[in-house]
């Protein structure tokens, strides 16, 4: 872990917990149930992949490859629509009833969430973002801080785990709903009026049902993988995946914890579910023009993927 990159992260975690306090009242008016609207499907290029009935790193691995070809991949550009609507697409062939819930957000844009929804039970919510930051604000390089970044690791690494989860997973058999979730508006917090994570605050108050769990995957395809456990997620949850990871032999889940981060699981957490953050927060290009796709590997994306898998099988 890069000591600057967190002191940078932490002061703007801190910013914002203390904004968001500030507006927190006893008047605070009742959210509006989730509008959402079914989305149809649109002809885009399709990934060559395997066929294997469990969590293929290797299909992971060409679902986060396909979405570097839409660079700059920020709310409202060409490129964050064409990913979306190729998640989208993906999701409607593996069978899954999927809904598109719009939002409100800076610069007078409309932000998407993307959910997918299979099966009856308890809810289950599996999330990860899309969109990708406008500004490598943390490049080494002073010239390049204006430029996008490509976000293989920081976007489409939790796209690519969700993805492929998709097409292996059964809910109907697991006695449980299962929603994915691919948040938009995460990831340009204090660029211009933009905060982090709008599209898991619009969320995560709307809800009508509650989710017997939450779990995001952020940043976790870094072929030097280190996922420590994250200082405010759920314990008793975060405790469960990281020993069906044990389990399943993948050392690069540690049982230490580590770093407190604002992510799509904070919203659900202030709503009282129990939700867990799988990040790796010590990847150095975080915020740079090498997040790249040469940056992640298929055995880091497979780690996630089975251990996830696996757990929702047993839990």
């Amino acid at each position: 872990m890069r000591q600057r990159v967190w002191l940078q992260r932490f002061f703007q975690i801190g910013m914002i917990f203390s904004l968001a306090g500030c507006g927190a009242t006893a008047s605070t008016p009742v959210p509006e149930p989730v509008q959402t609207v079914t989305p149809t499907i649109v002809p885009l290029p399709k990934p060559s992949l395997s066929d294997s009935p469990q969590f293929n790193g290797a299909n992971a691995m060409e679902f986060a490859k396909t979405q570097m070809q839409w660079i700059p991949r920020d709310t409202g550009t060409p490129g964050w629509q064409a990913n979306g609507d190729w998640i989208i697409q993906t999701l409607l062939e593996y069978g899954w009833d999927v809904e598109e819930q719009f939002f409100n957000v800076p610069e007078n844009k409309k932000g998407r969430n993307i959910i997918a929804k299979r099966g009856t039970g308890p809810l289950v919510l599996l999330g990860a973002h899309y969109d990708a930051r406008r500004y490598a604000d943390n490049d080494p390089d002073p010239n390049k801080r204006m430029q996008p970044v490509p976000a293989a690791n920081d976007g489409a690494s939790g796209v690519a785990v969700l993805l492929e989860l998709a097409r292996v997973l059964k809910p109907e058999r697991l006695n449980e709903e299962v929603w994915l979730v691919f948040f938009d508006a995460e990831d340009n917090g204090i660029i211009g009026e933009w905060g982090w994570t709008l599209g898991s605050i619009d969320l995560a108050p709307k809800l009508e049902t509650a989710p017997k769990a939450v779990v995001i995957v952020d940043m976790i395809g870094d072929a030097d993988q280190q996922i420590y456990l994250e200082q405010s997620s759920t314990p008793a949850l975060r405790a469960e995946i990281w020993q069906q990871a044990a389990d399943l032999g993948y050392t690069t889940f540690i049982s230490e914890t580590k770093h407190h981060v604002l992510d799509d699981h904070t919203a659900f957490l202030q709503q009282g579910f129990s939700a867990a953050d799988l990040i790796d927060f010590d990847y150095p290009h975080w915020h740079t023009t090498n997040d790249t796709i040469d940056k992640l590997s298929a055995t880091a994306l497979e780690a996630v993927g089975r251990t996830l898998e696996e757990w929702l099988t047993k839990n």
